[in-house]
């Protein structure tokens, strides 16, 4: 199935068609006319980035309901949303900096990433499904303490480096049965499905429609199975999306930031 990767190229970031054991280089991006350039590249040995850096990235919570059991909550009634943004986007292979000196409970979530393709405003599901563009592997990190503190999420969804999103963006598979998995250091933390997704695919990306337009390259994130739990600088963490890859991401811990009275 075709999958779209963007990569370090030596004047920048460039995409390109994963054939293989290569990558076909196009331009200038996907997400509107673009055509090959014949370049070719060895796709081992790229540097991958993020495959998409949106204006916005809409998440929903609770979406499973064995997540929402896990965490002590009832499933709502509607789509649960809020936002994380952009500058929290990491590609695979970049640090999660864990920011010790604000929270102590940082956790992985791992989800199914829908990448939109089109101008949608107050659109139907069925027009909704036309307008994605593909999906990609997220990592919906959280700060659970500060989430549980501040009683609202953004502080706790919304750190540096909390989002990162890959390794490709695969363009045909079908989101309604698509296998989602989280390890930390090989071992399994989520093993879920987007079969038990409570509002499915669509329905969720018609609904935010009708509050917000999305537009191309926006980042949607479609909940976390059950599963989810800690982290500590020195783990890697590995998110699977069946038909699109693995993420992978290393923890650190964030340096402090410098106390200007203390020179």
């Amino acid at each position: 199935m075709p999958r779209i990767v963007r990569f370090s190229g030596p004047t920048g970031p460039r995409y390109g068609i994963v054939e293989g054991t290569e990558v076909a280089v196009i331009e200038p991006h996907p997400f509107g006319p673009h055509g090959p350039t014949g370049e070719r590249v060895p796709l081992e040995g790229l540097q991958l980035l993020a495959p998409v850096i949106p204006s916005k990235i809409v998440c929903v919570g609770r979406n499973y309901a064995d997540h929402a059991s896990e965490l002590g909550n009832e499933v709502p009634a509607e789509p649960l949303l809020f936002t994380k943004p952009a500058t929290g986007v990491i590609g695979p292979g970049q640090a999660i900096q864990y920011p010790r000196d604000l929270t102590d409970e940082v956790h992985h979530e791992a989800e199914l990433a829908v990448v939109i393709g089109a101008i949608l405003s107050r659109v139907t599901p069925t027009e909704a499904r036309r307008g994605i563009y593909g999906f990609t592997a997220a990592n919906d990190v959280t700060a659970r303490d500060l989430q549980n503190r501040d009683g609202q999420w953004t502080r706790a969804k919304g750190f540096d480096t909390f989002c990162p999103l890959g390794p490709a963006i695969a363009t045909d598979i079908d989101p309604h049965d698509v296998g989602v998995r989280c390890l930390v250091n090989g071992e399994v933390r989520q093993d879920g499905s987007t079969r038990d997704l409570v509002f499915d695919v669509p329905t969720l990306v018609s609904y935010i429609s009708q509050v917000m337009t999305l537009l191309p390259t926006d980042v949607v994130l479609t909940g976390t199975p059950a599963g989810v739990g800690p982290v500590e600088p020195g783990d890697v963490v590995r998110v699977e999306i069946d038909g699109i890859g693995a993420l992978e991401n290393p923890v650190v811990e964030r340096s402090r930031p410098v106390d200007p009275a203390a020179n």
